[in-house]
């Protein structure tokens, strides 16, 4: 007997987005999805910043997330973060570092936060094996949580001068460590510093050493330097309930300019990071076997804060309480419709397939949309096709 299909299936992407026990940043993805009517996700294997950032301008306005490898991107810098970052704002989608990390604890922590990359820096997104243990989730939600209070927090330093009143501070170079000039200096004294005239000597000479006692001092008094410093700390809001962002869809009679209100009011992404559990592989082969997917779901259950869904290659929300995204790559548009293969292993199935049929709710698509001669036409075509599978999956069990 199969086993009973998820609620889920048959729930809008905008009624999940309402749940009060989503992570903010599901929540928002969901939304993101139901306003653009995009659950397709682009994978830029690409080797360069440019290509990185034209392939962002290219497929933007049909994603709702862009899956990286920067550690492919041969002159990776901070350009290539806060050019991508740039695009992301603008065209509104989302960005999952697919690192896969599979590591103890002490190790992704520092995989995720330092070196070169810093991922937990601007990578909404990213994504781990289990095998190493469940302790992996916690460690890099710790990772996460430190960078982002470090990244919310503003200092700024005042500096400010003046003159103390001699009666309290008296000379500061009554100090010799804080004197200008120690006895054993030789120079010729500075132009405002000028030698007192009741000193013929010191008025005619500039070859013995100079003291301070030969300085008029007289005009010059001590002063003080006070550094202010604060600390600020912001929080960027959650998204605004997904009821308001449906009327806001239905105040027009023009889709696309109750899309672009919406997207504002539904502003930026929470400031927040989440993981996707790597449950499942596409490729033939894989030793990711049910035992493995099974405790991957039993992890996520005791990490929701954190654990947005998976990549997988079916739906695994199963108990009352299950409310995951699942991403499903090896998708493709073979031109007979048919399962395809590439020779190295990996095989795609058609997007409306695995969401109508499988209950992906994010395709990720990669090779299929990037050798296409016309990115930007191919990846519309690939939402198009994700977004019908997605209708006719909540059209179906409505019906049922």
């Amino acid at each position: 007997m199969a086993p009973k299909r998820h609620s889920s299936r048959s729930q809008t992407f905008s009624s999940r987005a309402e749940s009060e026990t989503l992570p903010a940043l599901s929540s928002y993805l969901l939304s993101l999805v139901s306003i653009k009517q995009s659950n397709l996700c682009v994978s830029a294997d690409v080797h360069t910043t440019s290509a990185l950032l034209r392939l962002a301008e290219e497929v933007g306005d049909s994603i709702c997330v862009l899956k990286t490898h920067v550690d492919i991107i041969d002159d990776f810098s901070d350009r290539t973060i806060k050019g991508l970052q740039e695009i992301a704002k603008r065209k509104c989608f989302l960005i999952f570092e697919d690192r896969k990390f599979g590591d103890i604890g002490n190790t992704v922590q520092s995989q995720y936060t330092r070196g070169p990359l810093r991922i937990a820096t601007w990578a909404h997104l990213t994504n781990a094996h289990l095998f190493p243990g469940p302790a992996l989730i916690p460690a890099l939600h710790s990772a996460a949580t430190s960078t982002l209070i470090s990244l919310n927090q503003s200092v700024s330093t005042e500096i400010s001068t003046g003159t103390p009143r001699s009666s309290i501070d008296g000379n500061p170079f009554d100090d010799p460590e804080l004197s200008p000039l120690s006895p054993s200096t030789t120079r010729t004294p500075h132009p405002p510093l000028l030698p007192k005239p009741s000193s013929p000597t010191a008025a005619t000479s500039t070859t013995r050493p100079l003291t301070t006692a030969d300085i008029d001092m007289s005009h010059r008094r001590g002063s003080t330097v006070t550094a202010t410093t604060t600390i600020s700390q912001t929080y960027e809001p959650s998204p605004p309930n997904p009821a308001s962002l449906s009327r806001t869809l239905s105040s027009s009679s023009d889709p696309a300019l109750d899309r672009a209100a919406a997207l504002a009011e539904l502003g930026p992404p929470p400031h927040a990071r989440g993981l996707l559990l790597l449950a499942q592989m596409s490729s033939d082969g894989n030793m990711l076997d049910s035992a493995y997917t099974d405790a991957c779901v039993a992890a996520a259950r005791e990490n929701r804060d954190f654990v947005l869904g998976f990549v997988a290659q079916e739906d695994l929300n199963r108990d009352k309480g299950d409310e995951w995204v699942v991403f499903t790559p090896g998708v493709g548009l073979p031109a007979d419709n048919r399962e395809a293969r590439d020779g190295l292993g990996q095989r795609w199935r058609g997007p409306r397939e695995v969401v109508r049929d499988e209950g992906a709710d994010v395709v990720i698509v990669g090779r299929g949309a990037l050798g296409a001669k016309d990115r930007r036409a191919e990846a519309e075509r690939y939402r198009l096709e994700a977004w019908r599978g997605y209708e006719e999956r909540v059209e179906r069990r409505r019906c049922q």
